[in-house]
């Protein structure tokens, strides 16, 4: 009996040993981490180019130092610090944060190594128990151009790691622009590899001769919308200037220019200095992060007359041959909208002679329309011939932090405005001329305009034009209709050509050879100085770029938006600037208006 009892014994030893060393394999993985290291193949993030093949983005290469605490033994604090270019007391910081993290894995104590230091570093590393080195790749930027367009990568926060597994603690994503919006195209697969490692820490080679690992994937390369030649062109007028420049092709809804001043070297946002760099730029009042094009929402000003000509066009409220008479103005009893015209107008002169008057007149014609029985009624349905016509809500395109801008409901106005009063057209009259409560998007105003240009629709706006490997969203080859008439663009876009002839509000910035149709408009700014905008496209027949012009402080369309939008498009229609134009050009580059020293004016309204 005594014999069975220790057989029996004996078995159930057995049993056990052959479960934990055959059957589980924790006991097994203990013993192999301390002999194997696992290191993460982080793929390179994809190329990015201009549409015509420049190379906009790209990569260089980085190293990261990771310690594993519970490895470390006594060693040269003071030569490593010296090493990696940190303090002690920074050194002694990221230890204790990385023990806090876990004594077991690996955290990120000095990032973003370049390779010159690397190269040293390697020399000491066999010293460094518990230290090793994780390659990485960092975006590099050949030229300071389109910041806002291409965006920044930047570490990810607790929230991404809880809620994307694919994201570990020390890893990069994209944080705005291109970079956030393809974030996925352009990160690619990681990879691992797996190391062999002596009692000091040194690299022996791998592990079953690679049979473990896994490849990293690079990323997809992109290939942009933008013409970077127009673009820093573009930056080159807006320089020493708050405001935005974004030009698209109307045939493809592709965006060949997008500007926002003041800017930025994106290259600043790189590297061991990316934090200081970043707080720097956040603190600037300038807010040079902060991207107008898709974020700033201005009231439009004359340039929205056309949007209510076209409306009232095709609600049969007026004709193209329909006159109002401006008497220097809208009168309404002690009511007076000002206007600087005494004579009739007919829609193609009220936009090439901007007249206030007028689209008074047409305004409280669509919302007085018999057929919607109220001016309530007769504002909803404006409304949503604004939205259709790409105001008032997010266009769907594939910029990051696209805001929709403002065209308030009948709710609004009915809490604010008239409350229990009967609603009337007069007390939201200034809407028919883009004051108000209106708030446009830059990008909103030139989609609108190549809208205007396609005589009814557009495609949606975008920035990528083709991913490595697969096609772009066919959302953005599908074009967009506002509903109106393709016949009821012709008086419009007449009056728009008009604009930059001689009598025009915009004479002073034609383009010799070039019929460019265009609208001059001033944004009131109750902080100062007056906004100068416009908004054109060109040819006329075939156009083959649409574009907004937004200058904060330029009083004026003619005075600033207008010559920098005309420049624009006879740069990127005739790849150069005539001899007659260069003064111009010389004038709108040298313009300051960050600090400008003006008069608060209040002029006539363009």
């Amino acid at each position: 009996m005594v014999t069975g009892i220790f057989i029996a014994v004996g078995v159930i030893f057995l049993g056990r040993l052959f479960q934990l060393q055959v059957l589980d394999p924790t006991y097994k993985e203990y013993a192999t981490n301390n002999v194997l290291r696992k290191v993460v193949q982080y793929p390179a993030r994809g190329l990015v180019y201009d549409r015509n093949g420049e190379l906009l983005v790209y990569n260089q290469a980085a190293y990261d130092l990771l310690v594993t605490p519970r490895e470390v033994v006594r060693f040269d604090t003071l030569t490593l610090c010296s090493l990696v270019d940190i303090t002690i007391e920074e050194f002694r910081q990221k230890f204790q944060e990385a023990r806090a993290y876990s004594s077991y894995k690996p955290s990120v104590i000095v990032k973003q190594i370049s390779p010159e230091k690397y190269a040293v570093l390697q020399e000491h590393l066999y010293k460094l128990k518990g230290f090793y080195i994780q390659p990485r790749t960092l975006r590099q930027y050949p030229k300071p151009l389109a910041a806002h367009v291409l965006g920044y990568v930047g570490e990810v926060t607790r929230d991404i790691t809880a809620n994307d597994p694919y994201y570990q603690s020390g890893d990069y994503i994209g944080i705005s622009g291109i970079e956030k919006t393809y974030e996925k195209e352009l990160r690619g697969k990681k990879g691992v590899k797996y190391f062999l490692v002596d009692v000091h820490n040194r690299m022996q080679g791998s592990y079953l001769d690679g049979r473990a690992d896994s490849a990293a994937q690079i990323g997809k390369n992109l290939v942009l919308t933008i013409d970077a030649r127009l673009q820093e062109y573009a930056e080159q007028l807006m320089k020493n200037k708050k405001g935005s420049i974004v030009a698209i092709d109307p045939a493809t809804g592709e965006v060949l220019a997008m500007v926002s001043t003041p800017n930025y070297d994106p290259n600043l946002l790189v590297g061991r200095q990316r934090g200081n760099n970043y707080a720097a730029l956040a603190a600037d009042s300038l807010k040079p992060l902060f991207n107008r094009s898709l974020m700033a929402q201005y009231p439009p000003g004359s340039t929205f007359k056309m949007a209510n000509a076209l409306v009232a066009l095709q609600e049969g409220v007026i004709t193209p041959y329909t006159e109002y008479y401006c008497a220097h103005g809208y009168h309404v009893g002690n009511f007076t909208v000002g206007c600087h015209h005494e004579q009739s107008f007919r829609v193609e002169n009220s936009i090439s002679q901007s007249c206030n008057a007028y689209y008074c007149y047409i305004f409280r014609a669509i919302l007085e329309n018999p057929k919607y029985g109220g001016v309530k009624q007769g504002y909803e349905a404006w409304r949503e011939y604004m939205l259709r016509l790409g105001f008032g809500r997010v266009l769907n395109t594939d910029f990051a932090n696209e805001l929709k801008g403002l065209i308030p409901s009948s709710d609004y106005y009915q809490k604010y405005v008239y409350r229990n009063a009967r609603w009337r057209a007069l007390p939201i009259i200034s809407l028919s001329i883009g004051q108000g409560e209106i708030g446009i998007t830059p990008l909103q105003m030139a989609n609108h305009t190549a809208l205007i240009a396609n005589r009814g629709y557009y495609y949606i706006p975008h920035v990528v034009k083709e991913i490595e490997g697969q096609p772009i969203d066919v959302r953005f080859k599908t074009p967009v209709s506002s509903g109106i008439d393709s016949s009821w663009f012709r008086p419009v876009i007449n009056g728009m050509e008009k604009v930059m002839q001689p009598g025009g509000t915009g004479a002073m910035s034609w383009v010799p050879g070039i019929s460019v149709c265009g609208k001059t408009g001033t944004a009131q700014n109750p902080h100062g100085s007056d906004h100068s905008v416009f908004m054109a496209f060109a040819p006329k027949d075939n156009p083959r770029i649409a574009l907004s012009v937004y200058v904060e402080n330029g009083i004026w369309g003619s005075t600033y938006a207008a010559p920098i939008a005309s420049l624009v498009i006879e740069k990127y229609l005739n790849d150069t600037i005539s001899a007659s134009r260069q003064w111009l050009e010389k004038s709108m580059m040298q313009a300051n208006l960050l600090n400008p020293i003006q008069i608060l004016r209040r002029g006539e309204e363009e």
